[in-house]
C-alpha cells in the first residue's frame, strides 16, 4: 500500500483542481469574484506557510529569481480560476492543457532546448486539437479569433503562464522547495489582488462583499483543500518520475469533464471530444521522454 501513496496523493491533487470550478462558482454566485476568492485563498496559504516554516521569508528573499516564479504562477492562477468560473469547464481545462505545447516553445527560447521531431508532432497535435475545440463546425479557420471568448483567452493565457512556471521551476531546481512554495503562494495573492483592484477600478470586477457565513465557509474549505492538494503534490511528485507525475496530473481533465457533465447536465460535442483527445494525446506524448529518463521532480501547482 505504501508504494501507492504518492499516486494517491497526485490523484487527490488532480481531483481538487478538476472540481475546483464548482466552489468558485458558488462563491461567484454569492458575489465573490474569482479574483477576490483567489487572493483570499492564497493569502491564507501564505500565512499558514509563514507560521509553520519560521525563517522561510528570509530564505526566500535570498533568491531574487523567485520573483519571476511568483509572477508566472500568480498569473496562472488568476487566469485559470477566472476562466473556469465564467466559462465552459471542459473547454477551459482543455485549452489550459495546451501547456505542454507552450513548454516546447519556451524551453527552446529560454533553456536553449531545440525541439525534436516528437516535440514538433506534439505541437501539431495540440494546436489541431485547439482548432477543433474553438472553431465551430460551420466556421472557417479564419474565424478562430472571432469565436474566442474571454474565458477561452484566459484559459490559453493561463496555460502559457503554467508552462512558463514549469520552465522557471526547472531553472530554480536548486532553490529550497519551501521557498518556491512561498513564491508561488505569494504570487497568487499579489497577482490576484492587483488584478482585482485594477478590475474594480475599470468597473469589471465588483468589490468584495461583506463577510457572510455561507461564502466564508466555502472560501475556507476551498483554501484548506488547495493547501492539502499542494502538500499532496509535493509529496507525490518528489517520489515519482516526472513523466509519471505529468501523466497522473492529466486526470484533472477527466475529473473536470465528468463533474461538469454531472453537475451542469451538459453534453460534450463530438468536436470537443475529438479536439480534447488530440490535446490530451499531445500531453501524454510529452510524458514519454521524461519517463524513459526516469527523472524525478516536483510539479507545479496552478
Amino acid at each position: 500500500m505504501h508504494s501507492f501513496l504518492p499516486v494517491i496523493a497526485l490523484v487527490f491533487n488532480a481531483f481538487v483542481w478538476g472540481v475546483s470550478w464548482w466552489p468558485f462558482r458558488q462563491l461567484h454566485d454569492a458575489g465573490v469574484h474569482p479574483l477576490w476568492a483567489t487572493a483570499l485563498m492564497y493569502a491564507l496559504a501564505v500565512v499558514s506557510l509563514l507560521v509553520t516554516r519560521p525563517g522561510v521569508w528570509g530564505r526566500t528573499l535570498q533568491h531574487p529569481a523567485l520573483w519571476l516564479l511568483a509572477l508566472s504562477s500568480g498569473l496562472t492562477n488568476v487566469a485559470f480560476n477566472w476562466a473556469v468560473t465564467v466559462g465552459d469547464v471542459v473547454r477551459v481545462v482543455l485549452l489550459f492543457y495546451l501547456m505542454p505545447a507552450w513548454s516546447v516553445l519556451l524551453a527552446w527560447r529560454v533553456l536553449g532546448e531545440r525541439p525534436t521531431g516528437a516535440a514538433v508532432l506534439r505541437l501539431v497535435l495540440a494546436f489541431a486539437g485547439v482548432a477543433l475545440v474553438l472553431v465551430p463546425a460551420d466556421a472557417s479557420a479564419q474565424r478562430l479569433l472571432a469565436n474566442l471568448s474571454g474565458a477561452d483567452a484566459l484559459a490559453l493565457a493561463g496555460g502559457f503562464c503554467f508552462a512558463l512556471t514549469n520552465v522557471t521551476l526547472r531553472r530554480l531546481h536548486r532553490v529550497p522547495s519551501e521557498s518556491r512554495m512561498l513564491a508561488m503562494f505569494g504570487g497568487g495573492t499579489l497577482m490576484a489582488l492587483a488584478s482585482a483592484c485594477a478590475g474594480m477600478a475599470a468597473g469589471i470586477v465588483p468589490s468584495l462583499p461583506a463577510p457572510a457565513t455561507g461564502w466564508v465557509v466555502v472560501a475556507l474549505l476551498l483554501a484548506g483543500a488547495f493547501l492539502l492538494s499542494n502538500f499532496a503534490l509535493q509529496f507525490g511528485a518528489s517520489r515519482l518520475a516526472a513523466g509519471t507525475t505529468a501523466l497522473i496530473m492529466l486526470s484533472e481533465v477527466v475529473f473536470a469533464s465528468v463533474s461538469s457533465v454531472l453537475l451542469t447536465a451538459t453534453a460534450l460535442a463530438p468536436r470537443t471530444v475529438l479536439g480534447g483527445s488530440l490535446i490530451v494525446g499531445a500531453a501524454l506524448l510529452a510524458t514519454l521522454p521524461a519517463r524513459k529518463a526516469g527523472t524525478a521532480g516536483v510539479g507545479a501547482q496552478h
